[in-house]
């Protein structure tokens, strides 16, 4: 059977006006090349989230590279993106485990990946115009920026684990990101990991006594998810992810389509689809939940290779790693204090993600409406405000979700009742 990619030129090289499409590919020893880029580039962040939650570094690899393919098929080989680990889960996935252990997690997260797969089905149905009306930039912006923030305590307290060593990782961080252009300004999480982990070696803070121990080759350690009615409530406590991947997903699409200027939004239901399914494989076998990557979209960019070979290429070497438990153990041994200064760096850009998404979108917030669905969201999640009713408990992300909302189009309605074209309630 014909591999699916037609040679672009002469296979060796890309002209200086020139972009290799999602359709096309190098000769296949380049291929290989980009696809290791990949690899580097979505490892930094994606073995974070298993080192943050427990769940085994191995298993989020393999359904890391799984979902990565599945993604790949379902788009038809037309939309090039990595699915890997998705940070909007982290503040859900730690209070669920504090709770009731890392099986209600992952049953959260499968209701998180259904519902996203549920919502890919509508898309492809109707299109996005109803997620416009919904989420519009202020308020989506708002929901992925308050998931960043509300996770500021956890940075604190990996932080304070060792001031030392979190300042050094910090620094390397912010250093590497100024100084270096390209791929190695876009692997400054890597840089940090790399730099904060020989410095807390040399203070006697790192042991490699699991990584000794464990085999060169063997299978990722399973965890299956434990549902529950006594959950519920832990379920709510996701619900408010599934907005942040919706505008994930579709910032993504609109990001490579302008690079590769296509219009690529009828591959949006499928999109979400493909990661709402690959979420609810991770989570029936104890991997991290996946979204799609933009350090990845910068590796593209950098290189102007859109190649879908290349993204196979990077999913099954994420397979091909997870087959060995010393990745997973060398993870694990990634000292608290490197985490400290890397989490504070990831959770502040995840914040400012939404942020960029006002700015992109050029938020009016000379308007109260914008001004209060923004505010009154951030503030409930920096916060971390929680309320019980009922045998209920709703913290900061699902309280500030609901306030975006809310506010939002209870002013908008407002307004329309008063005929105020500029929307001002006064």
């Amino acid at each position: 059977m014909a591999l699916p990619w037609k040679l672009h030129g002469d296979g060796r090289e890309v002209g200086a006006s020139e972009i290799v499409q999602p359709e096309e590919r190098l000769s296949w020893p380049r291929t290989v090349g980009f696809g290791a880029q990949h690899v580097i580039a979505m490892f930094g962040a994606t073995f974070l989230v298993p080192r943050i939650t427990g769940f085994d570094p191995s298993a989020t690899l393999l359904f890391s590279g799984l979902g990565t393919l599945l993604f790949l098929l379902i788009t038809r080989n037309r939309l090039p993106s990595y699915l890997g680990s998705s940070f909007a889960f982290l503040a859900p996935i730690g209070a669920a485990t504090a709770a009731a252990g890392q099986g209600a997690a992952l049953a959260g997260v499968i209701v998180v990946g259904v519902l996203l797969m549920i919502v890919g089905a509508i898309v492809h149905r109707v299109g996005t115009r109803w997620i416009d009306v919904l989420m519009p930039p202020v308020v989506s912006g708002a929901i992925v920026a308050l998931i960043g923030f509300n996770l500021a305590p956890a940075a604190k307290t990996n932080f304070e684990a060792s001031p030392l060593i979190a300042t050094i990782t910090l620094l390397a961080i912010i250093l590497s990101a100024v100084l270096f252009k390209g791929l190695l300004g876009r692997l400054s999480i890597i840089i940090g990991v790399v730099v904060g982990t020989i410095a807390a070696a040399i203070a006697g803070e790192f042991d490699l006594g699991a990584f000794n121990e464990a085999p060169l080759l063997g299978l990722p350690v399973f965890t299956l998810p434990e549902f529950s009615p006594q959950h519920l409530t832990i379920y709510l406590m996701f619900l408010p992810v599934v907005l942040a991947l919706v505008a994930e997903n579709v910032g993504h699409i609109k990001g490579v389509g302008q690079l590769i200027d296509r219009d690529l939004s009828p591959l949006t239901g499928r999109a979400l689809f493909a990661d709402g399914l690959a979420s609810t494989i991770a989570g029936l076998g104890g991997g991290s939940p996946t979204t799609t990557y933009g350090e990845n979209i910068g590796v593209m960019s950098a290189t102007r290779v859109f190649s879908t070979a290349a993204y196979w290429v990077a999913g099954i070497v994420a397979i091909l790693l997870a087959l060995s438990p010393k990745v997973g153990a060398l993870i694990f041994a990634i000292p608290e204090g490197v985490l400290g200064g890397v989490t504070t760096a990831l959770y502040g850009l995840i914040g400012i993600i939404g942020v960029r998404i006002w700015v992109e979108n050029r938020v009016d917030f000379s308007k109260p409406k914008n001004q209060l669905t923004a505010g009154v969201a951030l503030i409930m999640a920096i916060a971390d405000f929680t309320v019980s009713g009922g045998g209920m408990t709703f913290t900061g992300i699902i309280l500030g979700t609901v306030a975006a909302l809310v506010v939002y189009h209870l002013m908008s309605a407002l307004a329309r009742w008063r005929g105020t074209e500029d929307e001002r309630l006064t």
